[in-house]
């Protein structure tokens, strides 16, 4: 029976046998023939990636020449919000480039057109509209830029399968659905420069070595979370039995689903619906107005129409009075909100960037300090103070990072009416800082002057070393109200201490004595120690240069100057168009009051201003004994602090992390999707990170800087 069974007759190698599956009979293959076949499947593999690998080598060709560029011009895109953004288009075989300037230099994103539709769009507005879309709701970008980049400039949210254009004009967007029409569909473009031909090898530039991912996403399968043009792509390294089971695995989790349309299925249906997460619009901020240096714009002579006013005011005071209480008549108002004052402190939070770069804490302490100085010469024309918040007023803005290619958020709120408590927090976690905290604003009335203190700490945070610094501010005087000139000035002994490095500067600003010259006006002086060693001293005018002196090396250098160099390159703020804010948003809700004043109606100006502060009073008289929660911060019932509610402090993971963004006072950070073990993609859930922080960091230090250099009543 043995020798039977191993039979040449009845060899199992010999050829093909039929055998029963299911009770039906089917014929299998011998192991000839599998190997036949093996080899047949490697050598279409073989042809498939030197198909691919030719069809990458002439898209090199014509990217790497700047001068193939079917046609470059600027074009409006509509983003997640429904709102337009201005952005430069350079459309090249193959792909469209997109820019925020024809400079090339800020890539925002790149579309695949070789999986896209082109439709003309019909629209009720002046020039002409169309829509490049995949026909199956897929992504329709590329992984990287075309130098490699991971990260896009920011710009607001571009949805991920489709993309509609305004072109100024019909001809203008009769030209562009030409071009596009021919890029999509003349494939002979690619080889513009192949002249070396298929077999030839071609020597690929920074600019070209990251086009083979762009040619891989027709066979790849995107996430459908995006977020300003960037995108998480898988790589084409499956095999066709690995391909097959992951689709059938994607098919199985749809019919889980039940047809429901979720993150992972890949599969929005409507132009109006963003599959990512969605930012706020911010636009550049106009020109601002600045004072000089020196005590000449701190110094007001007030009119003899306005000294009744104040004499009125007066009669209503007595020395060492708070005047929280007191109503102030509108002529001494800047036209801004004491909130939207508070940013005045990150237009050169870019110090901040390079300080947790520091590999020294005493480098570190200098640029912290650095960046303290630059926050103060920002003043008004006069002695002027902004307009005390409502309760509940918010004010948001943002300011982009070009060197880094990131953006750091302000978010503050009026957390609290009597007393008068401001409420903010900064972050940039890709530059890995964080500042925070709440001011107490105090005013004192003392005859012919008064002080505005600013009762509060910053907490200024390197996210990667977990290092804090707790900065206290100075407090604004003005003297001359009864007689003499009214003269603003910034006095006080401040301090900015480290409790890790034991790193510290201390400053005093000091106010101008009674028989001092121009010279003696914004003195400080300070010095930087550690421990009980004193590294540096410091003095200058803290509205114009300021020197430190190393005692160790005994040089002396400029740490601070806002010449008109300085000035011209500082961060661009970035705020929320007026008809986008929310009612209780700073520049709308004072509005109103803000036109009046530039148009130098002082009457107008009063009665504004009164229907918002009547409103006020009216609603409180409604809450009654209701305690008012913030929709943005909280307080600590054992320490009484104020904490950002979406508080993340987590450092930045340049692996997973791709941009931090802002929605209804929400900063957020977009994250890559990560890969079940399964092989499915999914994407995280904002909500559940940020309650994770909110856990995580309940007992956070969070306070903010106070900086003000003018008056300020609660």
């Amino acid at each position: 029976m043995l020798s039977n069974e191993l039979s040449p007759a009845q060899s199992p190698s010999s050829k093909s046998e039929s055998r029963m599956f299911n009770g039906v009979e089917k014929d299998c293959p011998s192991p000839t023939e599998k190997l036949a076949r093996k080899e047949s499947l490697k050598l279409q593999k073989q042809n498939y990636r030197q198909e691919k690998k030719r069809a990458a080598k002439e898209l090199f060709s014509a990217l790497k020449d700047p001068s193939v560029v079917i046609m470059s011009n600027w074009l409006k895109i509509r983003g997640s919000l429904k709102s337009w953004t201005k952005l430069w288009c350079a459309l090249k075989p193959g792909v469209l480039l997109i820019y925020k300037t024809p400079k090339t230099d800020h890539w925002v994103g790149t579309v695949l057109l070789n999986a896209c539709k082109l439709i003309e769009r019909p629209s009720k507005k002046d020039g002409f509209c169309f829509k490049l879309y995949h026909p199956l709701d897929k992504s329709i970008w590329a992984v990287k830029g075309p130098k490699g980049e991971n990260v896009g400039s920011i710009t607001q949210p571009l949805p991920s399968n489709y993309l509609i254009f305004r072109a100024a004009s019909e001809s203008d967007g009769r030209c562009w659905m030409d071009a596009l029409e021919l890029a999509l569909s003349c494939s002979s473009l690619y080889k513009l420069t192949a002249k070396a031909g298929r077999e030839g090898d071609i020597s690929t530039s920074s600019e070209s070595s990251h086009i083979l991912n762009l040619l891989q996403s027709s066979d790849t399968e995107f996430n459908d979370s995006v977020l300003l043009g960037n995108h998480h792509m898988e790589h084409d390294g499956f095999s066709d039995k690995s391909e097959r089971e992951a689709h059938e695995d994607w098919d199985a989790v749809a019919n889980e689903n039940s047809g429901r349309l979720t993150e992972e299925s890949d599969m929005d249906q409507s132009d109006e619906l963003s599959p990512g997460p969605q930012a706020t619009a911010y636009v550049e901020q106009g020109p601002e107005e600045m004072a000089e240096a020196g005590e000449s714009s701190q110094v007001e002579t007030v009119s003899e129409e306005n000294k009744g006013l104040i004499w009125t005011l007066l009669k209503q005071l007595r020395p060492g009075m708070d005047l929280s209480k007191v109503v102030l008549p509108t002529f001494i108002l800047e036209p801004r909100s004491f909130l939207d004052k508070l940013s005045d402190y990150y237009y050169h939070a870019d110090l901040l960037s390079q300080a947790a770069l520091e590999e020294s804490a005493y480098g570190r302490i200098k640029q912290v300090l650095r960046w303290y100085l630059s926050g103060f010469y920002k003043k008004p024309k006069g002695l002027k103070k902004p307009y005390n918040p409502i309760l509940g007023e918010t004010f948001r803005c943002c300011w982009l990072h070009p060197q880094t290619d990131s953006s750091h958020t302000c978010e503050t709120q009026q957390v609290s009416h009597h007393p008068p408590i401001s409420a903010f927090y900064v972050c940039n976690k890709k530059d890995g800082f964080s500042i925070s905290g709440s001011i107490l604003a105090k005013s004192k009335f003392y005859g012919n002057s008064l002080s505005a203190i600013l009762d509060g700490k910053a907490r200024l945070l390197f996210l990667s070393r977990d290092e804090e610094y707790v900065i206290t501010m100075p407090y604004a005087h003005c003297k001359g109200i009864l007689y003499g000139t009214m003269t603003l000035e910034l006095g006080g002994k401040i301090s900015i201490e480290c409790e890790k490095t034991k790193c510290a500067a201390e400053l005093e600003f000091k106010l101008k004595p009674f028989l001092g010259g121009s010279c003696s006006v914004n003195q400080i002086s300070g010095k930087i120690h550690v421990g009980e060693e004193l590294l540096a001293t410091v003095d200058g005018h803290w509205d114009s240069e300021v020197f430190i002196h190393e005692k160790r090396s005994g040089q002396q250098e400029t740490l601070w100057n806002p010449s008109p160099e300085v000035r011209n390159h500082r961060l661009k703020r970035q705020v929320v168009q007026l008809d986008q804010q929310g009612e209780f948003e700073s520049e709308r809700l004072w509005r109103h009051v803000t036109s009046a004043i530039m148009d130098r109606d002082q009457n107008r100006a009063t009665q504004e201003k009164f229907v918002l502060e009547d409103a006020q009073r009216k609603e409180a008289r409604e809450r009654g004994d209701k305690p008012w929660c913030p929709r943005l911060f909280h307080q600590d019932p054992v320490t009484s602090d104020w904490t950002y509610k979406h508080i993340d402090l987590r450092p930045w993971d340049p692996e997973c992390c791709l941009v931090q963004f802002e929605k209804d006072g929400v900063i957020q950070t977009h994250e890559r999707s990560q890969r079940r073990h399964n092989g499915l993609s999914y994407s995280h859930s904002w909500a559940s990170q940020q309650k994770v922080s909110q856990h995580t960091h309940t007992h956070t230090h969070i306070h903010t800087p106070a900086h003000l250099c003018t008056l300020d009543n609660a």
